[in-house]
């Protein structure tokens, strides 16, 4: 690919010249047309003579892998000798190839979005053309989805919502509650969390910052008699950046939280970190490690360390130390009583 934008613009425009046979080319005639291309595109207003000569010589070389066969013809015109060529027909580089075959993965993971869905089309020939070339190379990119989950066809409304600032009505029911409600909500961003969406916004005139589950929306409806409150500043990244997940406390201060792992797990936790303030405090003798992390007690941590059973054991604070192992002791007893 060319280095910069500027030069693609140039390579583009004087492409565009030589293909065209109806018209003899001179470097001043060239000159001022990728002129004009860069003016339209860029704001630049001159080219110099000597930046288009490089060009030339760029295209005919295969540096850029164009090997444009430019001839000049009575020492003046310049053309391509193969009326058929262009630079856009040449074919892809097998490391052109990779990079498209990697993209066309990661747009196919935002199908959810009408954005992307309109381009569907682009991307299935793209992904056709890729599998034509690369022989049937199977794919290389393998993400975790779950096309059954549900509430993903509200993604495009409620992205548009946060777009075009409306509120919108959400007829919604969590895990917990018997009974459905109509909530009017206020949309600021959408947040994933380990392949799950959540509109993530406030509830009527309230100021506490709320997660609604995608899968556990019935409906949702346009409120064109509400006033959007927009986001008044809330960076997401900042937002999350004290707890695991989704349940965030805007009032709870992060625990210093110290917890030892045991020497099986040890390079798993420290290849892949529970969290971004994950420290290492002590690597021990016999393998074990103990880390620190400085985060908000809520149900994701405690879900996430007892994941690992046996292979983690949380040191402090006592009062966490002493529900997980209240937790344990009620999860034992369920297996206890089987036995």
């Amino acid at each position: 690919m060319p280095a910069n934008r500027n030069a693609l613009i140039r390579y583009r425009a004087i492409d565009t010249c030589l293909t065209n046979r109806f018209r003899q080319w001179t470097l001043d005639l060239l000159i001022e047309k990728v002129g004009e291309a860069l003016y339209e595109y860029e704001g630049i207003a001159q080219i110099s003579r000597r930046t288009i000569q490089a060009d030339l010589q760029m295209m005919r070389s295969d540096k850029l892998g164009y090997n444009a066969p430019i001839v000049v013809i009575d020492r003046k015109y310049y053309t391509y000798e193969d009326p058929t060529y262009s630079i856009t027909n040449g074919p892809l580089s097998g490391h052109d190839l990779e990079q498209i075959s990697e993209a066309v993965d990661v747009l196919k993971q935002f199908k959810g979005f009408s954005h992307f869905r309109n381009l569907s089309g682009v991307v299935q020939k793209l992904e056709a053309h890729v599998f034509a070339a690369t022989a049937n190379q199977q794919a290389v990119i393998d993400f975790e989805t779950n096309d059954n989950l549900r509430g993903l066809t509200y993604l495009d409304s409620l992205y548009r919502s946060i777009i075009e600032g409306n509120a919108v009505w959400i007829t919604y029911q969590s895990f917990r509650a018997k009974d459905r409600q109509v909530i009017p909500f206020h949309v600021w961003w959408l947040k994933e969390f380990r392949n799950r969406w959540f509109a993530v916004g406030v509830k009527g005139n309230r100021a506490e910052i709320m997660h609604l589950a995608l899968d556990r929306m019935l409906s949702l409806d346009p409120a064109p008699d509400l006033a959007y409150r927009p986001n008044p500043g809330n960076v997401p990244a900042d937002y999350y950046r004290q707890a695991i997940g989704v349940t965030v406390s805007a009032t709870l201060p992060p625990l210093t939280v110290l917890v030892r792992v045991d020497r099986q797990q040890a390079p798993y936790i420290e290849t892949k970190p529970l969290h971004a303030s994950q420290r290492l405090e002590e690597r021990r003798d016999d393998g074990d490690i103990v880390i620190s992390l400085q985060i908000q007690h809520n149900y994701e941590l405690e879900r996430d360390i007892l994941a690992f059973g046996e292979g983690l054991e949380l040191l402090a604070p006592i009062e966490l130390r002493n529900r997980l192992a209240e937790r344990l002791r009620r999860a034992y007893k369920q297996y206890e009583a089987t036995t």
